[in-house]
């Protein structure tokens, strides 16, 4: 098990206290990185040896990590591990991006998994922070020292502030949980190789299914996410993660220990929903983003419709505030012009509250370029945050992927390392649910570790590598309900008819068949509406197919003479069950035969259906035509024909009759048909209207999910506003110090108390342009000044008086909201006292020049470095000098050297080291302009007279031997 420690300022306390507190073999292997300096060796691996037993090495390239061994990163470098060895690497020549624990946490999380512990101590600045992300997501264990018990706790602060650290401890009490914790299954291994991932039969125990529902359980009623449909393997490992931290090896245990401790559930929870992420993850990715796949949104847009984003799964926030990067800077100058919406989304109401603030530390550095800090950042303390027009562009909000509704109309879905932790199942209702919310040819894009699978009916492949796709058009309607995976279960397809064992038709098959080919009267199957939908035997001799456009219509097909009798029949079967008629004639040739006709109803279970049978009596043979005589026999056959013609006249204008009648039926059932034809195109199109409402609803879903996510945004947002305004009113009636902030048009807008009194103003004036205003004060080009500082963006001041003679400085300066003014501020400071002082002052300055000059005895204040300050007017006199020849000049330089008398310079030099002490010294010299004089000198210092130019001065006395003069 490796355990990397990372500190900064205060840090040899820490790791020495963490050391001393290990036994001789703990069963780890600690690598320990601070922020040395580069330029010289450290002396860390000494001084930590003498506080352990452990050997304690300085890492070198290359070399293999053992157990109870502690390895000390050197100057000038980064520290990394891969292959249970360490690596090294140059430190970055950018400042900002030196970020040695954070480097050492991401390598460890990347080499060890859930082997990976990381410990933060003492140290400035936020270094760390990134790396417990790394740790915490892969299955790792996180610690940070107790800030209370850190001589620097800026790490430690930042390192909590992520909320992805598990134990807050001292240094001594981190070592005994290091120990603990190192002999849990989870942690240990029998192989004995460090930073391997690899199973081994130390591997926990697999979990039983009736304590992982109770856990499912727990945890659904507690946060009411469910989590059946994550991936198994996942929620183990992190069961026995938290298992591990509270030192308990059954599942049993740890189920008891959720029930007796609510507060564990939601510790768990939190475990569960893994939060690891950066700005611009995958950079390769993003860059396929702005180069093929914004510039194809920005193209679509039409008119004033935003770009519509949907980030799912958005943890902290800088995946949302990446792909908002992203737009604004393929927008470039179009970015005003163009709107844009972003939704955010997660699980965790934790991680939304984090994204809205925007506020990140400063190792983000590493994964932004100077530009995009600079651009899209502002620095804040310990760190820096998103930019307000980015983050306006955001907004974030909680929800459940698998329960919540979706929003619509998206030209872009983001969902990157969010679908690896669930089952397929989740997978594929999640992947039917970015096809709904996407417009057409919309774009969906997941992570690298991620696909479409089984649902690729519903994308295009835009750009494999990058798992960039586009959603494809579909013809049916996609399920969008909410689902329960235990409903869901294989369905064995039924076994078609004839599928059994042998191989071909029975015998007796094919007996009956043969019987029914020989035996069975002619026949045909019709529908409700006379359609034949089977014929049976041969039925030629009583249908055949009818003059114009194919049709199976049985009455289109009867043969002449049983059109009648068939109508008849079957309208009497579909009243009253099979019927038969006999006695019909159907012509056959040139001749008429005598048929029966059967109507039998078929029972189906569906829709109705009628078997028409056709009996035809075989023909009789022809009898011998026996011989008459002649004339009765012709006699009798004129008559016989005579009748038969009456009857087929008869006949033949019944059957025209009855054509026409039939033609009529036929006209208005064929209008029936048309109506009906009519009936069912209205019905198909209010269900294709039922449709259009159902997916209006959905879309009112949608529509009332974002209204729901900009409510909360709002609430969130007016809630922060709130608290920041009432943090504004208190500090600003807190302060003495009368304030007035101006709009850009001069209108009042804020003031403070004090203001009240020094401006005169009141409530009411909120609002009302300040020249409107008569100030107790005396400043009459008051509006010129203030719109002189927001034109010039320059600050202005003034000293001015009120009324009754008292002073005080008015600044004013331009009010900046991000880059743009929208007013000024105005500040009256009181400088009364400062005045009265400086005048005070001054009166002092002024007496004690006079009586400087008043002295009668020549004298010459020096700097440190010998040079006139003043010379009283008895120096001046005695000497013959003008007051200006002895501005700024040496005393030894002037009068070309006069005064560069050897005796006098080791007096000054003696007064001036010595401190205040009188230092005497008699010479004689010439002087050029008032001839040899005999001197007596006497130098002292004098402490903080000569200003700025030298702490102290030097005063000169001169006295004239009166016997030389």
């Amino acid at each position: 098990m490796i355990v990397g420690v990372g500190a900064s300022a205060g840090g040899l306390e820490a790791f020495s206290e963490l050391l001393s507190g290990l036994p001789d073999t703990p069963g780890l292997a600690l690598l320990l990185v601070q922020h040395l300096a580069p330029q010289h060796e450290s002396a860390l691996p000494a001084l930590l040896a003498a506080r352990t037993e452990l050997p304690v090495v300085q890492a070198v390239e290359g070399m293999r990590i053992e157990p109870n061994h502690a390895y000390i990163i050197p100057p000038n470098v980064v520290m990394g591990v891969a292959d249970g060895a360490l690596h090294l690497l140059p430190r970055p020549t950018d400042s900002s991006k030196y970020v040695p624990i954070d480097f050492l946490f991401r390598a460890l999380a990347d080499a060890a998994g859930e082997r990976a512990i990381g410990v933060v101590l003492s140290g400035t600045g936020s270094d760390g922070a990134a790396g417990i992300r790394e740790i915490k997501a892969v299955g790792g264990i996180t610690i940070a020292q107790d800030p209370t018990t850190a001589k620097y706790d800026g790490m430690p602060r930042a390192a909590i502030a992520t909320g992805m650290v598990d134990l807050v401890l001292p240094p001594k009490r981190i070592a005994a949980e290091l120990v603990e914790i190192a002999r849990h299954p989870y942690l240990r291994r029998s192989d004995g190789a460090v930073g391997a991932r690899h199973a081994s039969d130390d591997e926990p125990p697999a979990l039983a299914e009736d304590h992982l529902q109770r856990v499912f359980t727990l945890l659904r009623e507690a946060t009411g996410v469910d989590f059946r449909h994550y991936k198994l393997p996942t929620i183990e490992r992190r069961l026995q993660r938290r298992m591990a931290l509270h030192k308990l090896v059954g599942i049993e245990l740890y189920v008891r220990f959720l029930e007796e401790h609510p507060a564990e559930v939601h510790a768990l929870h939190k475990d569960l929903l893994i939060h690891v992420t950066r700005f611009f993850r995958e950079p390769e990715s993003f860059r396929a983003l702005r180069d093929a796949i914004c510039p194809a949104i920005i193209e679509r847009q039409t008119g004033d419709n935003p770009i519509r984003v949907w980030i799912a799964g958005c943890s902290t926030g800088e995946e949302a505030y990446s792909v908002a990067i992203t737009l604004l800077e393929c927008l470039g100058d179009r970015a005003n012009a163009i709107p844009i919406q972003i939704f955010a989304t997660d699980v965790s109401e934790t991680a939304i509250e984090h994204a809205r603030i925007g506020t990140y530390p400063e190792s983000i550095a590493v994964d932004l370029s100077a530009e995009r800090l600079r651009r899209f950042f502002v620095k804040v303390d310990g760190g820096y945050r998103v930019t307000k027009a980015v983050r306006d562009l955001c907004i974030f909000a909680r929800q459940d992927l698998a329960r919540d509704p979706p929003f619509s109309k998206l030209d872009l879905v983001v969902c990157r390392n969010v679908l690896i932790y669930m089952t397929t199942l989740l997978q594929n209702r999640l992947l039917t649910i970015f096809h709904y919310a996407l417009k057409p040819n919309g774009y969906l894009m997941l992570g690298h570790a991620e696909t479409v699978g089984t649902v690729s009916e519903l994308f295009v492949v835009e750009h494999k590598r990058h798992r960039i796709y586009t959603k494809k058009h579909t013809d049916h309607a996609l399920p969008l309900l909410s689902f329960h995976a235990d409903r869901v279960s294989g369905v064995r397809a039924p076994k078609r008819r004839g599928e059994s064992g042998s191989t071909g038709p029975s015998v007796q098959h094919e007996a009956d068949r043969i019987v029914l080919e020989r035996f069975a009267p002619p026949g045909v199957i019709v529908d409700h509406d006379l359609q034949i939908v089977q014929f049976r035997g041969q039925t030629g001799l009583f249908l055949e197919p009818a003059p114009g456009d194919p049709s199976m219509s049985l009455l289109k097909m009867a043969r002449e003479g049983l059109l009648h009798g068939v109508r008849a029949a079957f309208h009497s079967a579909r009243k009253g069950g099979a019927v038969r008629k006999d006695g019909l004639k159907v012509k056959q040739n040139d001749h008429w035969r005598e048929v029966g006709v059967e109507v039998v109803p078929l029972a189906t279970g569906g829709r109705v259906h009628f078997l028409v049978l056709f009996h035809a009596p075989p023909e009789p043979a022809a009898a011998p035509v026996p011989a008459a005589p002649a004339a009765k026999s012709a006699k009798g056959s004129v008559r016989e024909d005579e009748r038969i013609r009456r009857l087929e006249a008869e006949l033949a204008a019944s059957r025209e009759y009855l054509q026409s009648i039939i033609q009529e039926v036929e006209a208005t059932n064929e209008e029936l048909q048309t109506a009906n034809e009519e009936i069912l195109s209205s019905n198909e199109e209010l269900q294709s209207t039922n449709e259009e409402l159902d997916t209006a609803k959905e879309e009112l879903q949608s529509t009332n999910e974002e209204l729901n996510t900009l409510n909360e945004e709002l609430h969130g947002r007016n809630a922060e506003l709130g608290r920041a305004n009432s943090d504004l009113v208190n500090f600003l009636d807190s302060i003495q110090i009368a304030i007035v902030i101006v709009a850009s048009d001069l209108r009042i807008r804020r003031f403070t108390p004090m203001a009240e009194k020094f401006l005169n103003l009141i409530a009411s004036d909120v609002g009302r342009p300040i020249g409107h205003i008569r100030p107790n004060i005396d400043c009459p080009n008051l509006e010129e000044l203030i719109m002189r500082a927001i034109d010039t963006a320059a600050p202005q001041e003034r000293e001015v008086r009120d009324h009754n003679g008292n002073w005080f400085a008015l600044r004013i300066r331009p009010y900046r909201v991000e880059n743009r003014i929208e007013g000024a501020v105005l500040a009256l400071f009181d400088i009364q006292k400062a005045k009265t002082q400086a005048s005070d002052l001054h009166d002092a300055q002024h007496l004690a020049d006079k009586t400087f000059n008043a002295v009668p005895t020549p004298l010459v204040l020096l700097d440190s470095g010998f040079r006139i300050v003043q010379g009283n007017d008895a120096f001046r006199t005695t000497f013959g000098y003008r007051l200006e020849e002895l501005a700024d000049v040496s005393l030894f330089e002037l009068e070309k050297g006069a005064w560069d008398i050897p005796d006098l310079r080791r007096l000054l030099t003696a007064a001036n080291t010595d401190g205040a002490q009188n230092h005497n010294a008699t010479v004689a010299h010439r002087f050029p302009r008032v001839g040899a004089r005999r001197l007596r000198m006497t130098a002292r210092r004098v402490e903080g007279v000569d200003g700025d130019r030298a702490p102290g001065a030097l005063l000169l006395t001169l006295i004239v031997d009166p016997a030389e003069v």
